[in-house]
């Protein structure tokens, strides 16, 4: 796969989840509003455990398919391609059944288990209904993943990014126009207007779902969809085989970092509770740091998304082919553009983070706090996922565990003890969880180095002369910002006032930064000259290049 193949559906897989995440984030807005700070605990409680079962009714399989397409495609297989998608669409359909039966059953055992000794929020009861209503959602998405796994094991992004776009409008539109109706005109209780929200997720799947039913017919030849094609020497039940045994580490991955997401939750609720804060603030605290204050931060996690959407298939080519110049290639590309393209952004948020949370959900005493701290976690989080991607892609399987699992198992183990103690420093409690978020993260992304390194001798040379010469145009916007919003005449509690700061340091710092990046000569080095002045040209009409 050439570069400039790779940064292109690198490019197209990230524009289409930044337009995603960009929607997901904008829409909590109204929704907050109408539901409230309790409605949205609520909506939280739901929704960690759903995207916990549906990590488990995936199975994996999404990944796996595009893996085995790649393998397959790269091996002349065109029949054992073609057969593996069905194979993995009739185990994904048993499996998401289960999945859904066993969270529609034990939503009130489950809801009981996660609200623990709370009192005087949400009832079990409601959180029960909300996660029932959600359930259904497990019974289309993992067919939605399977089918975009299979388009991309083939390096066909654009279905798929369509798809995404089509799954979050009709996703939105019945979370607002839902939970509006039921709870301000037709004056319903906050958790039928909240289940009616969640179920947004199964429709707008099912949407998706159809749309690229209709898509893989047009893509026919690229597909190798021809029923003429001789039968390939591999039978179904090795198709089997190889599907789950890809699909194993996904699911054990999915499932750690899912499981500790609830337990941290479930740390918090019950640690705030013990240090004194009251049952509103505790639960707003624990939904801000799983859910809404991950909504903003969904801007850089849909960087590493993107390019993991197309680093899978170029690694399995590069290591099936035992090309490892290619491998280092692609692994250093993918780290010098998910940190140069992240870290501006990091910085920007935490800056911003009173006047952007007070544009979302309006004024709080928690909210920018919090989003200050967590978006640096998530920014690791994205590294930490582009090493585990390329050690998955390299059949390392045991380390994609060990990295997730010890950054896992630190984090939680730092959870309740940094919490306690910054409390006793007279500093907020919850910046305890949101250190060890970073610590785990940071554990992660140094085993997974060792370990990329450990295998195939990856070089960073490179890469470590673009995160240090990054951190120099970081740092001169950060100072400036910081600077400058000394002195500007504005209310970071009012939403107006937000708005304009925003737009004021967007501008200014991002100047500063492409600037002095393009001054050191940053981008020509990460994105190449040629793929740099295509995208110049273009917006500039011919105008200007790069010399």
């Amino acid at each position: 796969m050439k570069k400039n193949n790779f940064i292109s559906g690198t490019i197209i897989s990230t524009i289409s989840i930044v337009l995603v995440k960009m929607m997901g984030m904008l829409y909590v807005i109204p929704f907050y509003s109408i539901v409230g700070s309790q409605g949205g605990a609520l909506y939280s409680y739901a929704y960690q455990l759903y995207l916990l079962f549906l990590g488990v009714s995936s199975a994996g399989i999404p990944n796996a398919i595009s893996k085995v397409i790649s393998e397959y495609n790269s091996t002349g297989k065109l029949e054992a391609k073609t057969r593996a998608y069905y194979v993995g669409k009739k185990i994904i359909s048993y499996i998401s059944i289960v999945a859904f039966i066993l969270l529609f059953v034990f939503a009130e055992e489950l809801a009981t288990i996660y609200l623990g000794k709370i009192t005087g929020g949400n009832t079990p009861e409601d959180a029960a209904f909300v996660i029932r209503c959600v359930s259904f959602a497990v019974l289309i998405i993992p067919h939605l993943s399977v089918t975009k796994g299979y388009l991309q094991g083939h390096q066909v992004f654009a279905p798929s990014s369509v798809a995404n776009l089509l799954e979050q409008v009709v996703r939105i539109f019945i979370i607002l126009a839902g939970s509006f109706l039921a709870y301000k005109v037709f004056d319903s209780s906050l958790s039928i207007a909240v289940g009616i929200a969640v179920s947004g997720a199964f429709f707008g799947g099912l949407v998706a779902y159809l749309y690229l039913r209709k898509k893989i017919k047009k893509y026919q030849k690229e597909l190798d969809l021809n029923k003429n094609l001789k039968k390939d020497n591999i039978s179904n039940k090795e198709i089997t085989k190889k599907i789950i045994s890809y699909a194993v580490p996904f699911v054990i991955i999915n499932i750690v970092v899912d499981i500790y997401n609830i337990v941290d939750s479930v740390l918090i609720l019950n640690t705030l509770t013990s240090l004194g804060y009251v049952a509103e603030d505790v639960e707003f605290i624990a939904s801000c740091i799983s859910t809404w204050g991950s909504k903003i931060c969904m801007v850089v996690n849909a960087i590493a998304m993107g390019m993991t959407i197309s680093l899978i298939p170029s690694i399995v080519e590069a290591y099936s082919t035992k090309n490892i110049e290619s491998l280092n290639k692609r692994v250093n590309e993918a780290l010098q553009m998910v940190f140069y393209i992240a870290l501006p952004l990091a910085i920007g948020i935490s800056i911003l983070s009173t006047p952007i949370w007070t544009i979302f959900y309006n004024t709080n005493a928690y909210g920018g706090s919090i989003l200050k701290v967590t978006i640096f976690g998530a920014m690791l989080g994205n590294i930490a996922m582009i090493l585990s991607v390329t050690l998955q892609g390299m059949n390392k399987y045991k380390y994609v565990y060990s990295l997730n699992i010890i950054g896992s198992l630190v984090n939680a183990i730092l959870d309740v003890p940094l919490m306690i103690l910054f409390n006793k420093l007279n500093l907020p409690a919850y910046y305890g969880a949101s250190t060890a978020t970073i610590i785990g993260y940071s554990t992660s992304i140094i085993l997974g180095l060792k370990f990329v390194n450990q295998e195939k001798n990856i070089n960073y040379k490179e890469t470590l002369i673009v995160i240090l010469k990054s951190l120099i145009p970081a740092l001169s916007m950060t100072i400036i910002l910081l600077i400058l919003n000394h002195f500007l005449p504005f209310n970071l509690y009012k939403r107006l006032d937000s708005f304009i700061i925003i737009i004021i340091d967007a501008i200014v710092g991002g100047f500063i930064f492409i600037f002095i990046s393009f001054k050191l000569e940053l981008p020509q080095k990460i994105f190449g000259k040629e793929y740099l002045n295509k995208i110049i040209k273009k917006l500039t009409f011919g105008k200007l290049k790069i010399d």
